[in-house]
């Protein structure tokens, strides 16, 4: 009776690694696709914008500082930085 027991844990345990190699798999493959939408919309919103180098920089500290600006208080793509 205890060998059926032992068997029968020894069967689960595996299939519950497989299906955690599954879902870790599905996991990885999700922050994959998060990562390369986050880069996607940057890349667009940053081409929307027509924004300089610079004022993408002060963008993104912005938002990384979670204190959004306007598009506007970054001037226009052809102003210099210290005008």
């Amino acid at each position: 009776m205890d060998d059926k027991k032992l068997k029968k844990l020894r069967e689960e345990l595996e299939y519950s690694r497989k299906r955690r190699n599954d879902w870790d798999a599905r996991v990885r493959y999700l922050e994959e696709r998060c990562s390369e939408e986050e880069k996607l919309r940057v890349s667009g919103r940053s081409q929307t914008l027509v924004l300089s180098v610079e004022q993408l920089g002060r963008l993104m500290r912005s938002a990384a500082s979670s204190l959004p600006q306007t598009p506007g208080s970054f001037g226009s793509a052809g102003e210099e930085a210290g005008a």
